[in-house]
Parts: structure tokens; C-alpha cells; sequence
């Protein structure tokens, strides 16, 4: 049999506001084949994918796989930073998840040993593609259950993402308790003219 792989990716290192949130999956074996064998054409890089076909295969991906999904909220990202955070939960599912092999989509392992990087690997490995399945969907779920929470920014379209539409809100009522305070954007630092 091949070799068991735990793949991981992450969604939100971008937001300005929001958790971080990174999934590790590994897929189950049942009578010597994959569990979820039947779906592993469909699986992709989230960002690739429809809303739709991305929570329909978050089901799948539950049903069928091993995982374990991390949040680490705007104020830790704040207090010690996005690499920290990143370390920190790359840790929690080694810890977690056991596999002969912990594959993460990128080009650093953020101090974690054991962990091997690949770049696009989300594109490339079907472990990580399931991974960033999870935690984008786990992260999008997140925003729009919390969006009513804040109603003046419109969490449920953007998702705490940086768009223009976001940077209006921002200026016109300031950050809310899960914006990313530390994160410096140029759009929202006064003019010297």
C-alpha cells in the first residue's frame, strides 16, 4: 500500500479580518482502497472549485477521511504573529493526525519538523487539495455565522477579505473586535497631504 500522507493546507492568511484556519486530512482505507476513491476526480485546490462543489465535497471529505481542523483567532495572529499561528497549528495536527508523511501546500514548514513543504502541492496532491477543501469551507462557514454579529461590514460577501468594499467599511466605522489590528494597510493610513 502506498504511502500514508497527511495532507495540509490553510485558508485566511490574507484577511484582515477572521481566524486563521489550517485542516490536515488523511484518507481512510477500506478493503484496500481509498474510501473516498469514487470522488478523487472532483478533488482540487479550493480556489478552483465553486461554492457549491466545495461544500458538497467538504461533506465527502468528512464522511470519508481523517482530519483535523485548527482555528487560531485574529488576536493570537495579532499578539504573535502569522507565523506563529501557523507553526502553532501545523504542530497541533501533527500532533493530532498520524501519518508516515505530513505534506503542506507552500514553500516554508514554519520551524515544524517532519513537516515537508511543496509548492502548489494543493494542485498536485489530492491529500492537500482535500485540505484546503476543509479549511476554506470551515473558514467561509465561520464568517458568515459571525456576520450578523457585525452588520456594518458585509462579512458574508467578503469574508474579511481585502477589497475595496471592505477598506470603505473600515474607514467608515473602524475595526471590530476580529479585524486584524497588526495587519498595515496602505489604504487606510492617513495621507500626509
Amino acid at each position: 500500500m502506498a504511502v500514508e500522507i497527511c495532507g495540509i493546507d490553510e485558508a485566511g492568511r490574507g484577511p484582515i479580518a477572521g481566524p486563521l484556519v489550517v485542516a490536515g486530512c488523511i484518507f481512510k482505507i477500506e478493503n484496500g482502497k481509498w474510501k473516498m476513491e469514487n470522488y478523487l476526480e472532483d478533488i482540487n485546490d479550493s480556489k478552483k472549485l465553486s461554492e457549491k462543489k466545495r461544500e458538497e465535497l467538504f461533506e465527502v471529505i468528512k464522511q470519508t477521511c481523517e482530519y483535523h481542523i485548527v482555528f487560531v483567532n485574529n488576536k493570537i495572529i495579532d499578539k504573535k504573529g502569522l507565523s506563529y499561528a501557523i507553526n502553532y497549528a501545523l504542530k497541533e495536527i501533527k500532533n493530532t493526525l498520524k501519518a508516515e508523511k505530513y505534506l503542506f501546500d507552500g514553500n516554508s514548514n514554519f520551524g515544524v519538523e517532519g513537516i515537508e513543504t511543496i509548492i502548489k502541492g494543493d494542485s498536485k496532491i489530492k491529500q492537500i487539495s482535500a485540505a484546503s477543501i476543509l479549511a476554506k469551507v470551515s473558514r467561509d462557514k465561520y464568517m458568515i455565522e459571525i456576520a450578523d454579529n457585525y452588520p456594518m461590514y458585509n462579512f458574508k460577501k467578503h469574508k474579511g477579505y481585502i477589497t475595496k468594499e471592505h477598506i470603505e467599511e473600515i474607514k467608515k466605522h473602524g475595526f471590530s473586535d476580529i479585524h486584524r489590528k497588526s495587519y498595515r494597510l496602505k489604504a487606510l493610513e492617513p495621507t500626509l497631504f
